[in-house]
C-alpha cells in the first residue's frame, strides 16, 4: 500500500469519524480502530490515532480507556524504534499494546471501505478467514 492511499485512507477514517456524532459508541470507536490499524506503520499516523482515542475517552468520561491512551502513546514511539509493532491491534486500551491481531470482520468491514474510498484494496492479514 502506498503512503499517500494509506494516508488517504486514514484521512477518511477520521473524517467518518468525526461526522458521526450521533451514532453509538461501538460504531465511533470501530472508525478510530481502523485508522489505528492502518497507521500503525506509521510513528505520525499511529500516535494521531492514540490522540483521537484518548480525546474520545476523555469526552466519554471513560479513565480506563484514557489512561490506557496516555500508556500507548508513551509507549508508540518506542515500538517504531525497536520495530516491535503489533500489525492489526486495534488499540484500545484492554488489548496489551504487543498483542498482534487479526481485526474482527466489522473492522476488516472498515478498512475496506476506507481503502476502497481512496482507490486502493483492503490489506491482508495473517491468519486472517475470508
Amino acid at each position: 500500500m502506498s503512503q499517500t492511499r494509506q494516508r488517504a485512507a486514514f484521512d477518511y477514517l477520521v473524517q467518518q469519524f468525526h461526522a458521526s456524532t450521533g451514532q453509538a459508541k461501538a460504531d465511533r470507536w470501530r472508525y478510530l480502530e481502523a485508522a489505528h490499524v492502518l497507521g500503525q506503520s506509521r510513528l505520525a499516523l499511529h500516535l494521531r490515532a492514540h490522540w483521537l482515542m484518548l480525546r474520545f475517552a476523555r469526552s466519554l468520561g471513560d479513565q480506563f480507556e484514557a489512561q490506557g491512551q496516555l500508556r500507548h502513546l508513551c509507549m508508540a514511539p518506542w515500538g517504531h524504534l525497536v520495530r516491535r509493532m503489533p500489525y492489526g491491534n486495534n488499540g484500545r486500551a484492554i488489548t496489551a499494546p504487543l498483542q498482534p491481531m487479526v481485526p474482527n470482520a466489522a473492522l476488516r468491514a472498515c478498512i475496506a471501505e476506507a481503502m476502497r474510498a481512496c482507490g486502493g484494496a483492503a490489506p491482508d492479514y495473517p491468519g486472517q478467514k475470508s
